[in-house]
């Protein structure tokens, strides 16, 4: 099939071929996308590069993602937390690992209309989302992980919940379209969300130093109206630097551009577009020579860190980029107002 191109909007500051060829380069003949080369792969973000792929057209090169991945699977619906050279690296199983190639599956339908192709995955995707669900308490929340030895570890994770969040809509969606039963999911869902808005005190607290604790709740889609914008104006100032981007850490000086695009997502899913398109201008010009994207930078003496190119970062930039200007149909997958419920507004 030959490469089809995402619409390049003449308002889109971002070099579509560039970045999406970046992380088509990185894939190797299994079709494993490293973080970078010689890196190691991780399930969550080989989906997120997948999603940049097809927002760039290299939609064989996201079907060959899809096939190792799903290669990859556990018998019990889990993937390891990481693999290098295709070798399992840390047999941990992690609840948001296991569910999040929904995500990329519906993100693919919604540009390309293949049921075909969607059912043929259906089976991983269902494993996946029962392993997670699996680790579900009477409460709602969701533990985040097995051990390498099999034994629950009894803590949520609030972004990692988040994510498991987004992956249910995003099957249960699928569900929809392909003619499936989903009324287990849908009650997940629900009891997830309600852990989500009204008990967040049992998500591990430690992890608020990380500024995806903040806004992966809104971005999965857990919060929005009044509870997003107040979580959101709250804790601005802990985790942004004006005129350069989003901390990853929030003690340390650390911008990285895949947080960054994460919070450009967040505010333009609560439909704070102007902000959002403010907060991806800062970052614009943190590009190498050949229009990729730093992983990150120290600030204020501006020194890249780490050095290597990574596949999901330029990703989630490209998901951004879809997100404000529209390069594919598959842009408001995030936006809350495009969401009624667990079902995504338009599907026939």
């Amino acid at each position: 099939m030959p490469r089809i191109p995402a619409k390049l909007n003449p308002e889109s500051p971002l070099n579509i071929s560039s970045v999406a060829g970046f992380i088509a380069g990185l894939q190797t003949d299994t079709g494993d996308i490293p973080w970078h080369i010689h890196g190691k792969t991780d399930p969550w973000d080989l989906v997120e590069s997948i999603m940049g792929l097809t927002i760039g057209g290299y939609h064989d090169q996201a079907r060959s993602a899809l096939d190792w991945l799903a290669g990859k699977q556990n018998p019990d619906g889990s993937w390891f937390s990481s693999y290098q050279d295709g070798q399992p690296l840390d047999r941990t199983t992690e609840t948001h690992m296991a569910c999040y190639l929904a995500v990329g599956l519906f993100h693919q339908y919604l540009i390309l209309g293949d049921r075909q192709e969607l059912g043929q995955y259906w089976p991983v995707m269902a494993r996946g989302i029962e392993f997670a669900l699996s680790l579900q308490t009477d409460s709602g929340e969701i533990y985040w992980a097995k051990s390498p030895e099999g034994k629950v570890d009894p803590m949520s994770l609030l972004a990692g919940s988040s994510s498991v969040f987004m992956s249910l809509k995003c099957a249960i969606s699928i569900a929809r379209v392909l003619g499936k039963e989903a009324a287990s999911w849908q009650s997940a869902l629900f009891r997830l969300e309600t852990s989500i808005q009204e008990n967040m005190h049992t998500y591990n607290v430690s992890k608020s130093r990380f500024s995806m604790y903040w806004f992966y709740p809104i971005l999965g889609g857990a919060l929005r109206g009044r509870r997003a914008a107040a979580r959101i104006d709250k804790y601005w100032s802990k985790y942004v630097i004006e005129d350069q981007g989003c901390r990853c850490v929030l003690d340390r000086p650390w911008v990285t551009i895949a947080e960054t695009s994460e919070l450009v997502l967040s505010l333009h899913a609560m439909g704070r577009d102007q902000e959002a398109r403010m907060v991806f201008s800062w970052i614009q010009d943190r590009v190498y020579a050949d229009e990729t994207f730093w992983c990150g930078y120290t600030y204020p003496d501006m020194v890249i860190w780490p050095e290597e190119k990574i596949s999901w970062t330029n990703a989630v930039a490209l998901m951004a980029a879809d997100a404000l200007y529209g390069l594919t149909p598959a842009g408001q997958i995030f936006s809350h107002a495009q969401w009624d419920g667990f079902q995504y507004k338009g599907l026939e």
